[in-house]
């Protein structure tokens, strides 16, 4: 997958902040902002998961979960 490049439009305190944070880690303002849109995904990802983890825990009220597996695995030896 290529790159596009893209113009965005951020305040001239990010801007300096982000050159800053470039100089001090040996990179590009562009790879800073890379670094950043890659944080931001992974948060988000994360966070994702989190959330349906949190919806559906509790959901089986059909007793014991694991004895409920156990019973259906015995049915394919059979």
């Amino acid at each position: 997958m290529g790159n596009t490049r893209t113009i965005i439009t951020i305040s001239e305190e990010d801007k300096r902040w982000l050159e800053s944070y470039g100089k001090a880690h040996g990179i590009s303002l562009a790879e800073a902002i890379r670094k950043g849109i890659r944080k931001l995904k992974e948060n988000e990802s994360s966070d994702t998961y989190r959330s349906i983890i949190d919806k559906t825990k509790g959901l089986w009220k059909m007793g014991d979960g694991l004895k409920y597996q156990r019973r259906l695995r015995e049915e394919w030896d059979r």
